[in-house]
């Protein structure tokens, strides 16, 4: 029989409400037993006309008190089953949480998003038969028989046998489509997991695909991998439907048999009535059990299918357990000789070395795809498989705690995510703690206070990533959680792109006064927002080809002299234009 030790141990606090699961349904078994024999008792003495009123009266007696312990244990169970379901998905989602929590941010190099949101919410869900229903039932379906069987050995010691007999035969045919049933249902999750790929990705792409009329197209993918999934779905009904019409013909032919057995010692003068009457009525009890028990089987085979899953995410290699902190008062960051592939084959870092210091704007610049935003992730530690050295103080980024490493290096790019509620709400993500004066100040700052003032204030509403704001409206609320969030080094990956140049104003302008006492990270692809900056880094084709301060940099006939010249022709075109 399909049993998970592995599973059944990652969240033995379930254990508990599952062994009183069983008791519940025993104790009802036997309220089932003694309401049977009472019955067959009764009617026994109206067949041979013995019946008298004091017969009749605790008849009725045990009727009553039977029924409504069998009502109550069933009730019981059902809760007993509600609680284990309950801790499970608690505890299981909690253990997820705490792996993603381990693996970091740079999760997304093992596993997809979408993957990981199946496992955890549908593959989840799906454990809660496993626990609530398949287990519970399959140590009661283990313990009804032996118990029945004692009880009618007493009786008729040769029906008792034949009955156990035949009980083993629905296990054997659970046993022997288990086999095909996992190859099916694990082909059943992968391609599960495939669709909500798709699904998820061209639905985060829709605009994108509007745009470019590449929606039909989709569409039609999109159909091929529904019609896959609705095939295989198909197969695995097919393969419940047609095994548990074998399991019914097992359990009632067994129950038939019980039957017949019954009636002939009956006739044979072997047991009297109420013997006859209770193998009759229990001979059902043998089987059902265990019908039930295949009933949830495939349920439970599909929660496997997905623990699977699960446990593929919970053995993913982690780099390692992490102590380092971040020195207090030592912010400098360096890179040395540090190089990064994203396939393992082609680099798309070579050979770089920065150093940013712990006061002041450095900036980072270049065309598009030079890798500017790949060192950005390198340095919050999105992505780990580098070679060389990024240090912040002394300390290697690989080896510093991701909980120290959030604390202390805070991002802001240009599609900072913000979360549908209130702005209240997502400005106490950069720090629990703070009070509304605070939010106002920061609010002032990033001159966002004024609007809101004119709307519901810090409980304006907020749509999904906040599409009732404009662009420019949500470069700077996020700039302002960031500032709330106060840590010693900020980056701001195109933090001032794809906004009006008001706003981009503002934006740099706290963007410079947070250099005077931070460790402050620019990439750009603009290069008047550099021009006061420290040290700029100009980046090309993966490695860093120059460095100096704006005025050098022009002064050298090099990429950036090439950049800035044909930037300020754009932008004095497009002036001329505006005139």
């Amino acid at each position: 029989m399909m049993m998970n030790k592995r599973l059944n141990g990652i969240v033995p606090d379930s254990m508990k409400y599952i062994k009183r699961n069983v008791g519940y349904q025993w104790v009802g078994l036997i309220a089932n037993t003694v309401l049977i024999f009472s019955i067959g008792l009764l009617l026994g003495e109206i067949i041979s006309g013995d019946i008298e009123n004091k017969t009749i009266i605790p008849a009725i007696a045990v009727a009553v008190i039977t029924v409504a312990a069998r009502f109550l244990c069933t009730v019981k169970a059902s809760k007993m089953s509600y609680y284990a379901s309950k801790s499970v998905k608690k505890n299981l989602r909690g253990i997820i949480y705490e792996k993603l929590l381990k693996l970091g941010v740079s999760y997304t190099e093992k596993v997809s998003t979408s993957e990981m949101v199946q496992v955890s919410v549908e593959g989840v869900e799906q454990l809660e038969a496993y626990f609530g229903s398949y287990l519970p039932q399959f140590i009661y379906s283990l313990l009804a028989p032996f118990t029945l069987f004692a009880i009618l050995s007493f009786v008729s010691l040769k029906a008792a046998v034949i009955l156990l007999l035949c009980v083993p035969l629905i296990p054997l045919s659970i046993a022997a489509v288990q086999k095909f049933a996992k190859k099916l249902l694990s082909k059943y999750w992968d391609q599960y997991t495939a669709l909500g790929d798709s699904f998820l990705e061209n639905l985060q792409g829709l605009t994108t695909l509007k745009i470019y009329k590449a929606d039909g197209h989709k569409h039609k993918e999109m159909n091929i991998e529904a019609e896959k999934f609705r095939r295989i779905t198909m197969k695995v009904l097919t393969l419940q439907l047609n095994s548990i019409t074998v399991m019914d013909l097992i359990a009632y032919g067994g129950a038939a048999l019980g039957i017949v057995i019954s009636i002939l010692e009956y006739r044979s003068g072997n047991i009297d009535f109420m013997g006859c009457f209770s193998i009759i009525l229990l001979s059902a009890e043998f089987f059902l059990p265990l019908r039930l028990l295949g009933s949830f089987f495939h349920i439970a085979m599909n929660g496997m299918a997905a623990s699977d899953k699960i446990f593929m995410l919970l053995d993913l290699p982690e780099d390692g357990e992490k102590t380092a902190v971040i020195e207090k008062d030592n912010y400098t960051i360096t890179c040395k000789n540090l190089c990064f592939s994203y396939d393992g084959e082609r680099e798309v870092i070579h050979e770089i070395n920065m150093r940013f210091p712990q006061a002041g704007l450095i900036c980072v610049v270049g065309e598009s795809g030079c890798g500017k935003s790949t060192v950005t992730s390198l340095l919050m530690g999105m992505n780990r498989n580098y070679s060389g050295s990024i240090t912040v103080g002394n300390i290697e980024v690989s080896s510093i705690v991701g909980e120290n490493l959030m604390k202390n290096i805070t991002l802001v790019s240009h599609n900072s995510y913000l979360f549908k509620g209130t702005v209240r709400n997502n400005l106490l993500i950069g720090n629990p703690s703070v009070t509304d004066t605070e939010m106002w100040s920061v609010l002032e700052r990033v001159c966002l206070a004024d609007f809101l003032k004119s709307q519901e204030g810090l409980d304006t509403k907020l749509l999904e990533r906040a599409s009732n704001l404009s662009g420019g409206q949500c470069q700077r609320l996020a700039l302002a959680r960031a500032l709330l969030h106060d840590s010693p080094i900020c980056i701001f990956d195109e933090a001032a792109s794809n906004i009006d140049a008001e706003s981009e104003n503002d934006i740099m302008e706290v963007i410079h006064s947070l250099a005077e006492t931070k460790t402050v990270i620019l990439i750009s692809h603009r290069l008047a927002n550099v021009v006061k900056s420290d040290n700029i880094y100009v980046m090309s084709e993966g490695t860093v080809v120059q460095s100096g301060s704006h005025t050098d940099l022009l002064k050298e006939d090099g990429v950036y002299r090439v950049l800035w010249d044909t930037q300020q022709s754009l932008e004095n075109y497009a002036r001329g234009d505006a005139i």
